[in-house]
């Protein structure tokens, strides 16, 4: 089975309410989603040449018209058993692209592509196992759709270093304790993004979603309040509310209308700078650079 990106349906769409999910399985009857929009295509499982010493999740690297691409079990790397493609097997490799890079996702069945409203997408329960790996579910024809936090998977498997350069910290003294507010449904964007501010001297205030975001600033920044945010660093694609809605809101907002907003997105693309600008954003950023997001964090705060 192949699907060809439909990102340009989405553009043509241009509508932010709706979110088109591929569904497939790891295995088991439990479906998973991933955003149609992080990706590029769906292939059989390739033949796929092992790397040694590389993480236990990475099944091994494909070659995909003359360009190696990584490939990771995705069953394993949420923590339940590996995929096995011997003995009659077969898989299904979904190739993806986001923060900046290209990987592939092995699963073992690919189902279909659906559609459905972020307002019928909620925020994961909090707890441990593959809910840990969860943005968000939702529910269709009856059964629980878990939309796999795959940024957080990548990061994991592939690592991230978020050192900053003597250049970019220097001059970043005036920064400390400027409040920052974090929004993202990925824990692993959320804590990377902490981190990098923490090396800048900046305080963070964590949301997972733009509703949250939204109710914690009406709190955050009353009239004379020590603990209002001054800048806003969101994801786009959320739960409940996404960046796009969040950034209007903020600026229909007396109170929070003059905030920087800087929306940092996993992908890539024209469409996101303009539907950004639309929405009132100050800046919109590719994941994930730390360098190129403490540079827009210091430029917001006129560094």
């Amino acid at each position: 089975m192949t699907e060809s990106n439909s990102t340009n349906r989405m553009r043509d769409k241009d509508n932010s309410d709706r979110l088109e999910l591929l569904l497939f399985h790891v295995g088991g009857s439990q479906p998973f989603g991933i955003n149609v929009l992080k990706v590029k295509e769906v292939i059989p499982c390739p033949r796929l040449t092992h790397v040694p010493h590389s993480h236990p999740a990475v099944e091994g690297v494909a070659h995909l018209r003359g360009e190696p691409l990584t490939v990771i079990d995705l069953s394993m790397s949420i923590g339940r058993p590996p995929l096995q493609t011997g003995k009659g097997e077969s898989a299904s490799v979904i190739i993806t692209e986001f923060n900046r890079s290209m990987q592939g996702f092995m699963v073992r069945a690919v189902d279909r592509i659906v559609v459905c409203d972020w307002k019928n997408v909620y925020p994961p329960p909090r707890g441990s196992g593959v809910s840990s790996y969860t943005t968000g579910v939702t529910e269709i024809e009856g059964k629980l759709v878990q939309i796999l936090d795959v940024e957080k998977v990548l990061g994991e498997v592939v690592g991230q270093d978020i050192t900053l350069s003597a250049d970019v910290v220097e001059g970043a003294g005036e920064l400390h304790g400027r409040r920052v507010m974090v929004v993202d449904d990925s824990s692993l964007a959320r804590n990377q993004t902490e981190l990098t501010l923490d090396s800048l001297g900046v305080k963070t205030v964590l949301a997972r979603d733009g509703k949250e975001a939204l109710d914690l600033l009406n709190q955050l920044n009353q009239e004379g309040s020590e603990d209002a945010v001054e800048m806003v660093i969101s994801d786009i694609e959320m739960p409940e509310m996404d960046g796009y809605t969040l950034t209007s809101e903020i600026r229909k907002s007396s109170v929070l209308s003059s905030l920087y907003v800087l929306l940092h997105t996993s992908l890539n693309g024209a469409i996101n700078t303009e539907r950004a600008e639309k929405a009132g954003a100050n800046a919109v950023l590719t994941k994930f650079v730390p360098e190129e997001l403490a540079k827009e964090v210091k430029k917001g705060f006129g560094l």
